[in-house]
C-alpha cells in the first residue's frame, strides 16, 4: 500500500514598493531590500494612485486620462484585469480583507468600488467636489475621501456604501492617511499648508498641524507615532510626532516630492519626486535620505508598499506499488497544497540524498516513475521548489521496500521411492508386435 507523509514550510516574507509614472504610463517596482528597480508594468494613461492588496499578490493603479484601474498580477508583473470607473480616477485604497477596493473619481465627484473577486464595480458612492485621496480604516468600516473642491472629507461607511460624516478641514484637501488603530485619520492640505487630525470616534477636525509649503501627500508609520508629509514647493518632507501634533523634522528630498509611503517595519520611507523622476528613501531613524535616489519612470506620482506574504505549502509523497518486486516500475506521488491556492512549479524526487527525477506539477500533483531499484529499503522524499505565491517545502520520508527477485530451481528427474530403495523411472516407448 502506498504509504503518504506530510512537511510545511513556514511562509516567506519581502517588500515592494510600487511608482506610478503619469508620463510614461508605467508602473516601477522597486525590491526594497537593493533599492532598485526590478520591473515595470505597462499601465493605462496618465496613473496616478496605487494601492497593493494585504497578501501582496495584487496592485491596483488608478489611471487618471483612461477612468479605469489596472490591476497588476504582482507575481508575473502584468496587468491581469481593467476595470472601468468613473470620469478621471485619482486615488485608490484596499480593505482590510483584499475584497473592496475604492477608487476616487475626481470629476465624477464620486468613489468606485471594485469587488475584487470579480473585478467589477459594484457601487458607486457620490461625495464632495473633486474627490482626490481616499484611505481605509484598519477595520475596514470607513473609508475616508479628501473632496479637494468642498474643503471636507467625505466619510463613507463600507457597510451600506453611503457617506455617513463630512468633516470640514482646511483649505484644498489632497491626502490622506489613517494611523494604524483607527483613531487619527491625517489630511494634507495644499493651500492652506497644513495637517488636518480628525478624531475618527467624533468625525471631529482637533488639532491642526503647520508644515510646509503645498502639502500633496501623507503616510503614517506602523506605530501611528510619526506622520510623514510631502512638502510640493518646498521639496521637503515634514514629520510630526503624533503625541504632540508638531513637526519634529524637516527632511530635504528631491523635486516636487508628491506621493509617500512608509515601509512595514517603520524604517524606511519612501518619497516620490515628481521633478526628478526619482524616489528618494529617509531612514526613520535619522530622519535624513540614505543612498543615492532610485530613478524610475516619468513625472512619478503615487507610491504603495507591498508586503509579498508567501503562502505556506503542504508536501506529501507517496510511491507505489510498495511494497515492489526488483526491476518492477514505481510510482512516486507527491501531492503539494498551499495556503495561497493551487501551486504551481516543480517536485525533485529524492532517495536518500540521491535525486530520481524531477516532475512537473499538475492541479498540485506530480508524478514520476521509476524502475531498477536495487533490493533493499529506500527512504523517499520529495522537494517542492515554490512558486511566487508559495514556498517551498520537503516531505518527510517514506520507506519503499524493493523484493528481490525469487531464485529458479533446477529441474529435477521424477523419480519413486520403494521402500528404502529408490527406483528412477523413465517414459519408454514400447512397441508391440502383433500376430
Amino acid at each position: 500500500m502506498a504509504v503518504p507523509a506530510t512537511a510545511v514550510e513556514k511562509a516567506q516574507v519581502g517588500e515592494h514598493a510600487y511608482v506610478t509614472n503619469q508620463n510614461s504610463n508605467d508602473v516601477s517596482v522597486i525590491d526594497t531590500a537593493t533599492n532598485t528597480v526590478t520591473a515595470t508594468v505597462p499601465v493605462g494613461t496618465n496613473p496616478h494612485g496605487v494601492a497593493v492588496n494585504p497578501t501582496g499578490t495584487r496592485a491596483y493603479v488608478a489611471n487618471f486620462n483612461s477612468n479605469s484601474v489596472s490591476v497588476i498580477d504582482t507575481a508575473i508583473n502584468a496587468v491581469v484585469a481593467t476595470v472601468l470607473v468613473g470620469n478621471n480616477p485619482r486615488g485608490v485604497a484596499v480593505n482590510p480583507t483584499g475584497t473592496r477596493v475604492y477608487v476616487t473619481n475626481q470629476n465624477s465627484d464620486s468613489v468606485s468600488v471594485i469587488d475584487t473577486a470579480i473585478n467589477a464595480v459594484v457601487a458607486t458612492v457620490l461625495v464632495g467636489f473633486n474627490p482626490l485621496a481616499v484611505a481605509v480604516d484598519p477595520t475596514g468600516t470607513r473609508a475616508y475621501v479628501t473632496n479637494v473642491s468642498s474643503n471636507s472629507v467625505s466619510v463613507i461607511d463600507t457597510a451600506t456604501n453611503a457617506v455617513v460624516a463630512t468633516v470640514p478641514v482646511g483649505t484644498n484637501p489632497t491626502a490622506v492617511a489613517v494611523n494604524p488603530n483607527g483613531t487619527r485619520a491625517y489630511v494634507a492640505n495644499q493651500n492652506s499648508n497644513d495637517v488636518s487630525v480628525i478624531d475618527t470616534a467624533t468625525d471631529a477636525v482637533v488639532a491642526t498641524v503647520p508644515v510646509g509649503p503645498f502639502p500633496v501627500g501623507v503616510a503614517v508609520n506602523p506605530t501611528g507615532t510619526r506622520a510623514y508629509v510631502t512638502n510640493f514647493n518646498s521639496s521637503t518632507v515634514s514629520v510630526i510626532d503624533t503625541a504632540t501634533n508638531a513637526v519634529v523634522a524637516t527632511v530635504p528630498v528631491g523635486n516636487q516630492p508628491v506621493g509617500v509611503a512608509v515601509n512595514f517595519t517603520g524604517t524606511r520611507v519612501y518619497v516620490v519626486n515628481q521633478n526628478s523622476n526619482n524616489v528618494s528613501v529617509i531612514d526613520t531613524a535619522t530622519n535624513a535620505v540614505i543612498g543615492a535616489a532610485v530613478p524610475v519612470g516619468m513625472a512619478p506620482f503615487g507610491v504603495a508598499i507591498g508586503r509579498i506574504v508567501k503562502g505556506t505549502s503542504t508536501t506529501t509523497v507517496a510511491a507505489a506499488p510498495n511494497p515492489a518486486k526488483a526491476g518492477q516500475s514505481v510510482t512516486l506521488t507527491a501531492h503539494v497544497t498551499c495556503t495561497m491556492g493551487t501551486p504551481t512549479g516543480t517536485v525533485e524526487f529524492f532517495d536518500g540524498t540521491i535525486s530520481l527525477g524531477t516532475a512537473t506539477l499538475s492541479g498540485g500533483t506530480a508524478t514520476l516513475t521509476v524502475r531498477n531499484l536495487a533490493p533493499g529499503d529506500h527512504q523517499i522524499t520529495a522537494t517542492y521548489s515554490g512558486d511566487a505565491y508559495c514556498s517551498g517545502s520537503t516531505s518527510p520520508s517514506i520507506t519503499l521496500t524493493i523484493k528481490p527477485r525469487p531464485r529458479h530451481r533446477p529441474r529435477t528427474e521424477n523419480h519413486t521411492r520403494n521402500g528404502s530403495h529408490t527406483r528412477h523411472t523413465s517414459h519408454t516407448a514400447v512397441r508391440v508386435k502383433v500376430s
